[in-house]
């Protein structure tokens, strides 16, 4: 008889926050505290790695993605067959959309085009991109992804 394992499924977390200063920083120790959870320990590359992207991607989004009276969204995916961790942060702020930076373009060119901030997401990060907001009302998300070499399921 040959024993089967269960399919590892995906993690999750998403929550909105504050358009604030305080909000980036409990999304940012938020998304910290779940990836330990997931088994992503902190101290570890891996954590450190996500957790700069996520705080700068939190960052960007009070700082130019602010709508007075509106919150940010922040969705943390971790998928254990890919080893990939995806960090979504959404704004109202639409019509301001980061410029993705060619593949083929130097880090002075991503600094012109995209601000300094985003070269903390993009030379960390194997993935990045910007697209509309598909739920949760107008704006924009802004997604980067990052390989984290162990996953395992919560308890």
């Amino acid at each position: 008889m040959t024993a089967t394992q269960p399919p590892l499924t995906a993690h999750l977390f998403a929550m909105r926050f504050s358009s604030t200063l305080r909000g980036a920083r409990l999304a940012r120790r938020l998304c910290g505290y779940r990836l330990d959870a997931w088994g992503i320990p902190y101290g570890s590359d891996a954590h450190d790695v996500i957790t700069l992207v996520a705080a700068e991607l939190c960052a960007n989004a009070v700082r130019h993605g602010h709508v007075s009276g509106r919150d940010f969204h922040v969705l943390l995916t971790a998928d254990p067959a890919t080893a990939t961790v995806r960090i979504e942060v959404s704004d109202t702020r639409g019509e301001r959309l980061p410029a993705v930076p060619p593949d083929n373009g130097s880090p002075a060119d991503a600094l012109e085009d995209c601000g300094r901030g985003l070269l903390l997401v993009e030379a960390p990060a194997d993935r990045w991109g910007c697209s509309p907001r598909t739920s949760g009302g107008p704006g924009k998300t802004v997604w980067a992804e990052c390989t984290a070499p162990v996953l395992t399921p919560t308890t």
